[in-house]
């Protein structure tokens, strides 16, 4: 069988893409990857697959690209700078409604990450998940690393999921620190790095006081997101972040939460001392 697939990869920045794109030819997919300009740089990585570089505001050279290809599916990946509201008109003139066109500029991120969906599968092609094409990525059920889990940590990790299926229709993040039943944060648009300096902050400005490392970090997909685009993810970063705001463990939901650089990622925790560990959603 050919390596070459009818898929492929709309990377943006980050060590992501190429771990899907590795993890698609491991599987004798090998994509052909449309990397965005200003997001991907020409690593070296790129020579071992077929690969074009096309603006993120020029939906019409990728749809090309896609053709050129006889592409049949896409995955995307990656991180993008959201673009400002003129910027993000040029991008979806492509869209005749025009009342649809304003709600997708003015909503949240998963409203404008839908809109690309529908743009690219309006022209034909489909796009696929992570959980699809490269369920490898995800994060497993069970304890991952060596460390076990704090004493607390099952009763949080309920209270932890229950609270962010509630906040899921506000368009939050998808995590939240908690120790011992009280909710020290929440993720918002600054991401899982900054909300975690902000309870490492916390604590060395006295305002809550963390005994025995008793709190952890959870993380989950909103409920009904759509788990093509922006799932939730973790990495050698979120350990270090953890580790300095005195956490004792990461939980995610199994299946749904992709863990980046997951050998570095699992030996991170073990030396710090933090449990790593994937559990059923609610």
């Amino acid at each position: 069988m050919s390596d070459h697939s009818d898929i492929a990869l709309i990377a943006g920045s980050g060590a992501f893409p190429f771990e899907i794109a590795h993890a698609l030819k491991d599987a004798r997919q090998k994509p052909f990857i449309i990397c965005l300009r200003g997001f991907v740089g020409r690593d070296e990585a790129l020579h071992e697959f077929d690969h074009a570089f096309a603006d993120m505001l020029d939906p019409q050279k990728i749809l090309s690209l896609l053709r050129e290809r006889k592409i049949k599916r896409v995955i995307l990946g990656g991180g993008v700078s959201r673009p400002g509201p003129m910027a993000l008109l040029s991008i979806y003139s492509f869209f005749r409604n025009r009342e649809e066109l304003r709600r997708i500029v003015s909503g949240g991120d998963d409203r404008i990450l839908r809109g690309v969906i529908r743009l690219i599968e309006d022209n034909g092609f489909s796009v696929v998940g992570i959980d699809e094409a490269a369920p490898q990525l995800l994060a497993p059920e069970g304890l991952i690393g060596s460390v076990a889990e704090t004493k607390t940590a099952a009763s949080d990790i309920v209270t932890a999921l229950e609270f962010l299926r509630k906040i899921s229709p506000y368009d939050v993040g998808q995590g939240v620190v908690i120790a011992e039943g009280r909710v020290l944060a929440i993720e918002g648009p600054e991401g899982t790095d900054a909300m975690l300096e902000r309870v490492r902050l916390m604590q060395k400005n006295r305002r809550v006081i963390l005994e025995n490392k008793c709190a952890i970090l959870v993380k989950a997909p909103k409920q009904g997101q759509d788990h093509r685009v922006d799932l939730p993810a973790i990495g050698p970063r979120t350990i270090k972040f953890a580790n300095e705001a005195g956490l004792g463990g990461i939980a995610i939901t199994a299946n749904e939460v992709i863990i980046l650089l997951r050998s570095r990622t699992v030996q991170a925790a073990d030396r710090a001392g933090l449990f790593l560990k994937g559990v059923p959603r609610l």
